[in-house]
């Protein structure tokens, strides 16, 4: 993609997160259906995996969570745990009972 003359070094197009690109983003779910933003971020997961292996996910979730814990202390883990745990055990009960 071609750089914008007014920003030099930055991509063409609205800012990311501002009005404009919000009515941008619409205006592509209106024309080609929900279904294409899964279609694109796939193709580009898959493209990143192939330029920088599968490991590279890994680290950086490494450093997402280093970050965080950093950030938000080791308690936060432990909260979205429970949270998590709370909110899974009804369907896992119900799992269990129906034979899934």
């Amino acid at each position: 993609m071609a750089e914008h003359p007014e920003r030099p070094g930055r991509k063409r197009g609205p800012v990311a997160g501002t009005e404009e690109a919000r009515r941008g983003g619409r205006a592509v779910r209106e024309k080609y259906g929900s279904e294409f933003f899964a279609r694109i971020g796939k193709k580009g997961g898959d493209t990143v995996r192939r330029q920088h292996g599968s490991e590279f996910y890994t680290e950086i979730g490494r450093k997402g969570g280093e970050t965080t814990k950093k950030r938000r202390g080791s308690s936060f883990y432990a909260t979205i745990g429970k949270k998590g745990g709370q909110s899974n055990h009804g369907r896992a009960a119900k799992s269990a009972n129906s034979g899934e």
